[in-house]
């Protein structure tokens, strides 16, 4: 272990990544942004500025030195050499060299450590994870209207943007603005016509930033959108390869990315043009300033009113500050840049909730696992027409429901609202008397077991897919779990690119690396895991083959022992065993009974079933929703 180790781990742990705050949800105004997260390493950033202050003084007064060094050895007898040197001005000789090797390392390694050490970990990663907790919680919708590499994109960018931004503010900005107070301060001390100069140029430079910093924030702000959505499009067209290659074309997919790239393209054309306008404003600016000082200082000399040292001492000065406002200019477009980002950003993470526990809100307890639906009413929000309308619906403890349908008559949205991805418009949906809109959502879903159409697991081990629901759960558990779905035979024969074998092999991001049907045998052992009093099959064997779904329907039974359950599937077969059976059209129940009572009604369930095909329904002229 290194000797300074300690000393690293002091400044690494200065910012806690993960520190908890009351409130995980930044404004969205985008000054009160930064501040939202600065103001939790407040300290650490006051560090930033006086460490940079420091830096600057400490630069400027090399450049001192050198024309004070000038003029020493200019009134120095040289056949004295070091002797006379130290006899004459050894104190301020000593004292140059403390600040050169001294004061100057000190406060380097200090700023150094604070940056990199400090706020590159620490609080670069605060923003990321914060703004990464807020998002996650939200409600499903908004990942339904967005991109997920443009969601991933703006979330991880954040964090970069808001601590590159005031890294550069303390460490360039505050930098060049002591060091320019410093040069006044010191040329003014040889000439006030020096100083005078010198504030003129800042004067003008001051003027060429009013005009185009307001340009270069407002197309920072549209490249990086821009940004977004191409990456967004790329991530899409990457996550969705299988589809590409059954249904596409490389060319119809290159136009599609190809048309993100040409927004990105054009945006950035716009920034650049300002970006040209910009650097040749200040190089015309600083030549002429840089020509007009350097006359000054001169004639100056000419009629005897600073020495060499003087000369050389100011034009030093000046020509470290023509490079220190040429990159203050180029580091103002940074800037500008990453408020750009972080604005774009605000946008997207800033946004409140969708769905919010209850303030008085408590953890669910079910007792029985009584559902009923009170009048509920619900429409999406693209569609004006209700999706449900005035539904009652009782399901007793332990009760088996089957839910049929066309397509939009409102079987998911049952299942949906019932989840709380969404809340209803109208009546109240309760469980064992609770209304799931007083109960925390955490709670809710912990009691309800799902098992969906469209199976995606988590690019992580199967071991980790299978207990997600209960991380307690044993490695007995849960092998007789993957045993009673059918999944124990070939997940024992899975090995991964990285030689990770049976429940710890990966399965590839949605699962790809397996096929639809051992993914939904997973997602079945995965809910047996779990053990929820409700369940929830939407077409849970819609991706079996016969023969494994035939083995599975008995384990599905053992499953649905003591539970209450809703199911939904297109082919009746699967259903037609549940205690009762509801009809759904037209967000109403227009039939409810058992199989044999329905078809000896002889309405629309006895229709269904006579045109059913091998067990399916036909689904001919169906609509989504």
């Amino acid at each position: 272990m290194s000797l300074f180790s300690p000393l690293h781990r002091l400044f690494e742990g200065w910012i806690d990544p993960f520190r908890a705050t009351a409130e995980l949800r930044p404004p969205m105004v985008t000054w009160r942004f930064f501040w939202f997260y600065i103001r939790q390493a407040k300290l650490p950033f006051f560090g930033l500025l006086l460490l940079g202050g420091a830096v600057a003084l400490v630069e400027a007064a090399l450049f001192y030195y050198v024309g004070r060094l000038v003029d020493i050895l200019d009134s120095s007898d040289q056949a004295l050499g070091w002797g006379g040197l130290i006899a004459n001005y050894g104190g301020e000789l000593l004292w140059m060299l403390i600040v050169v090797l001294g004061v100057r390392f000190v406060i380097t390694w200090l700023s150094a450590a604070v940056e990199e050490q400090t706020v590159n970990l620490g609080f670069y990663n605060l923003v990321r994870w914060q703004a990464y907790a807020h998002v996650i919680r939200q409600n499903l919708g908004f990942f339904q209207n967005d991109f997920a590499g443009s969601i991933a994109s703006k979330v991880w960018q954040s964090g970069g943007a808001v601590g590159d931004f005031m890294v550069s503010l303390l460490q360039v900005v505050w930098f060049i603005g002591i060091y320019t107070i410093a040069t006044i301060f010191l040329v003014g001390q040889l000439d006030l016509r020096l100083a005078a100069a010198v504030i003129v140029w800042i004067v003008l430079f001051g003027l060429l930033a009013r005009y185009y910093v307001p340009r270069m924030r407002k197309y920072s702000a549209a490249a990086a959108e821009s940004a977004s959505v191409l990456t967004g499009r790329i991530v899409d067209s990457y996550s969705n390869i299988q589809t590409l290659k059954l249904f596409g074309t490389a060319e119809t997919d290159d136009r599609f990315v190809k048309s993100g790239f040409e927004g990105f393209i054009a945006a950035m054309t716009r920034l650049a043009r300002t970006l040209v306008g910009v650097r040749t404003a200040m190089g015309m600016l600083s030549g002429v300033m840089i020509a007009g000082i350097a006359a000054l200082t001169v004639h100056l000399w000419s009629e005897g009113l600073i020495s060499v040292g003087g000369v050389a001492f100011t034009t030093g000065l000046v020509l470290r500050l023509y490079n220190l406002l040429g990159r203050l200019m180029n580091q103002l477009n940074g800037l500008m840049r990453n408020y750009g980002t972080a604005q774009n950003s605000a946008e997207l993470i800033a946004r409140p909730l969708g769905l919010v526990d209850a303030p008085d809100a408590r953890p669910l307890v079910v007792t029985k696992a009584a559902i009923h639906f009170d009048k509920v009413s619900f429409h999406y929000e693209q569609v004006s027409r209700p999706v449900l309308d005035a539904l009652d619906l009782t399901i007793a403890p332990g009760e088996r429901i089957g839910l049929i349908g066309r397509s939009g008559a409102g079987k998911s949205t049952i299942v949906n609202l019932l989840l709380r991805f969404y809340d209803v418009q109208g009546g109240v949906i309760s469980i064992d008397g609770q209304d799931i809109s007083r109960v925390t959502q955490e709670s809710l879903r912990a009691n309800i077991g799902v098992v969906t159409q469209d199976t995606s697991l988590l690019h992580r081990s199967i071991r980790a897919n299978l207990t997600y629901g209960r991380p307690s759960a044993t490695d007995d558990e849960m092998e007789a779990a993957a045993a009673l779905a059918e999944a124990d035979e070939f997940i024992e024969q899975l090995i991964d690119q990285k030689g990770r074998t049976a429940y710890d092999a990966f399965v590839g991001e949605r699962g790809v690396k397996l096929s639809g049907g051992q993914r939904q045998r997973v997602a079945i052992a995965r809910v047996l895991i779990k053990n929820a009093p409700i369940l929830i099959l939407d077409e849970a064997t819609s991706a079996l083959d016969s023969e494994v779904e035939a083995a599975i329907q008995g384990q599905l039974k053992s499953l649905m022992a003591g539970k209450t359950v809703l199911a939904i599937a297109h082919r009746l077969s699967t259903i037609a065993e549940m205690d009762r059976l509801i009809v759904l059209d037209g967000g109403r129940i227009i039939e409810a009974g058992t199989h044999a009572e329905l078809l000896a009604l002889g309405g629309s369930y006895a229709q269904l079933w006579s045109r059913q095909s091998g067990g399916f329904l036909d689904l001919e002229g169906e609509i989504s929703g």
